[in-house]
C-alpha cells in the first residue's frame, strides 16, 4: 500500500519527495486549482506566498544552517531554490515562479508519485503524512479536529504588497543592500519630515479588522506594519525602515529612515515592500504607500493583506519522530505542526517523509539530533509548554547545552559547526545513500 501525502505545499512537496527517491510508491493530494485557499493564486507545488525570500544564506545562522542541513538531506525545495535564485545579498532569493514550476515538475514526472488534484475531506487508510499548512480547508479541518479531539490553535499572518517597478520613480530611489554585497535591492529614503507624516498617516489608517482580531495573536515575525508602528514612533525605524548598513555610500544627508523593495522575479519587474505586510484597507494602502519617496505613482500588483493560520497543539499531539501519538502510522509536517518559515516547512516535510518511508519499511523511525538545527525545532515544537504553545522560526535560542562565549559570532559559529558535524555523523550513519548529497553541501 502507498504512502498518502495530504498537501502540497512545500511540506508536502518535501515530504513526497523523501519518499519516492526511496523508491517507495506515494500518492501527493492537493486540492489546488479546484479550491483555492485565501492566500494561494496558483496550482503549483510549494507556491510561495508570503515572501519570495527563503532567508539568510550565512552558515553561522541559523537559517544559513538549517539550508545547508537540508542540502545534505538531499531536499528538493534547497535543489529548487538554487535553481531560481535571485541576487540577494545574505538572503536567499527565489523567483516565485521559477521555484514552484520546478518543485512541480520534477513531482510530477516522477513515476513513483502519484498527483491526485482533489479535496481530501476524510483521514485516508495507511501510513499517511499531513501537511495541509495553516490554511487547511475547513471540512478537512473539522475532520481533524474530531480526530485529535481537540479544537486547534490559531493565529493571524500577514503578507506584503507587490509594486510594478515600471511605476516606481528611479530619481527618488537607489539600488544596493544594507552590507554593500549587491544591488538587488532598491531603497527609498526617507528625511525626517517624510517619516513623521508617513508615521501619523499610518497610525490612523483604517484598517480590516474583524472582531475577533482583538483576541488572536500575531505572529510576532510577522507583523503588521501598522501593529508595528503603534508600538512607538521608533520602532520602524529600529526594524523595516532602519537606515543603517549604508555607511559605505555617500549621502549629502543620511536618510533618516530608508523603505527597502526587494526584487519577486529574475526579470526584476516585481518589488515588494520589505516588512509592509499589513491589514490596511486597500484605499489606505495606496494613499499611504504612495507617500513614500519613488512611489508616489506605484501600481499595486497584489495588496497586503491578512489570513487566518490554523495549527495543532503539537506538544501535546506527536512524537519526536512527528508521528501522532494515538497513531503511530499518522505524520504531521510543516505549518501545522507551529514551525513559522518556508525553510522550517521544508524540515518538517523531511522529517516526516523519511520517517513515514521507515516506518513503512522497517517499522521503526529516526529522531534527528538535538543539535542540529533540524533536531532544535522539531524538539521545540514537541516539547514545549503544551498550554502556552505559539509558532517558531528556527532560532538561535532552540539550540541547547552551548558554552558561554564572549564574542557573539564565535558563538554562532560553534553552534554551526557542531551543528553540521552532528547531521553529517547522522546522515552517514543512516542514509547510505545520501553521501554524494553531503558532499556537495
Amino acid at each position: 500500500m502507498q504512502i498518502n501525502v495530504i498537501g502540497g505545499g512545500l511540506a508536502g512537496s518535501e515530504a513526497a519527495w523523501q519518499v519516492a527517491k526511496r523508491g517507495e510508491r506515494v500518492v501527493l493530494y492537493e486540492s489546488r486549482p479546484l479550491k483555492m485557499t485565501p492566500a494561494h493564486k496558483t496550482s503549483f507545488f510549494a507556491e510561495l506566498v508570503c515572501s519570495n525570500s527563503l532567508k539568510s544564506k550565512e552558515l553561522h545562522h541559523p537559517h544559513g544552517i538549517l539550508k545547508k542541513e537540508l542540502e545534505m538531506l538531499g531536499s528538493i525545495v534547497m535543489e529548487s531554490a538554487r535553481f531560481a535564485s535571485l541576487k540577494g545579498g545574505k538572503a536567499l532569493i527565489v523567483d516565485r515562479k521559477v521555484f514552484s514550476e520546478y518543485i512541480t515538475s520534477k513531482i510530477e514526472k516522477n513515476e513513483n508519485i502519484e498527483v491526485r488534484r482533489e479535496e481530501v475531506k476524510e483521514i485516508p487508510e495507511g501510513i499517511s503524512i499531513i501537511a495541509t499548512g495553516p490554511l487547511t480547508h475547513k471540512d478537512f479541518a473539522d475532520e481533524l479536529k474530531n480526530y485529535l479531539g481537540e479544537n486547534f490553535l490559531y493565529f493571524y499572518d500577514a503578507v506584503s504588497p507587490i509594486i510594478s517597478s515600471d511605476s516606481l520613480n528611479m530619481g527618488k530611489i537607489f539600488k544596493g543592500d544594507r552590507f554593500g554585497l549587491d544591488d538587488s535591492y532598491l531603497n527609498a529614503p526617507m528625511t525626517e519630515y517624510e517619516y513623521k507624516r508617513f508615521y501619523e498617516e499610518l497610525i490612523n489608517a483604517e484598517i480590516h479588522e474583524p472582531k475577533e482580531f482583538e483576541k488572536i495573536p500575531y505572529f510576532e515575525g510577522c507583523l503588521p506594519i501598522e501593529v508595528m508602528a503603534k508600538r512607538g514612533y521608533e520602532t520602524l525605524r529600529w526594524g523595516p525602515l532602519r537606515p543603517d548598513g549604508f555607511e559605505y555610500m555617500n549621502f549629502k544627508e543620511r536618510p533618516y529612515a530608508i523603505v527597502q523593495l526587494r526584487p519577486e522575479n529574475k526579470e526584476r519587474t516585481m518589488y515588494s515592500l520589505v516588512g509592509f505586510q499589513t491589514q490596511l484597507k486597500i484605499k489606505e494602502q495606496e494613499r499611504i504607500f504612495r507617500m513614500i519617496p519613488g512611489l508616489e505613482n506605484a501600481e499595486f500588483l497584489r495588496y497586503g493583506k491578512v489570513h487566518r493560520n490554523i495549527y495543532i497543539n503539537s506538544p501535546k499531539l506527536l512524537n519526536p519522530d512527528l508521528s501522532l501519538k494515538k497513531n503511530p502510522d499518522l505524520f504531521f509536517a510543516g505549518q501545522i505542526t507551529g514551525t513559522e518559515g518556508y525553510v522550517e516547512a521544508a524540515a518538517g516535510g523531511i522529517v516526516a517523509g523519511i520517517n513515514a518511508f521507515l516506518r513503512k519499511s522497517r517499522g521503526a523511525t529516526l529522531v534527528f539530533p538535538r543539535n542540529t538545527a533540524i533536531g532544535a525545532l522539531i524538539n521545540y515544537i514537541v516539547s514545549a509548554d503544551f498550554e502556552n504553545f505559539s509558532p517558531m522560526n528556527v532560532n538561535l535560542g532552540l539550540f541547547e547545552e552551548i558554552p558561554k562565549f564572549k564574542d557573539k559570532m564565535e558563538k554562532r559559529r560553534y553552534v554551526a559547526q557542531r551543528a553540521l558535524k552532528e547531521m553529517e555523523k547522522f546522515v552517514s550513519e543512516n542514509f547510505a545513500d545520501l553521501k554524494e548529497e553531503v558532499k556537495n553541501a
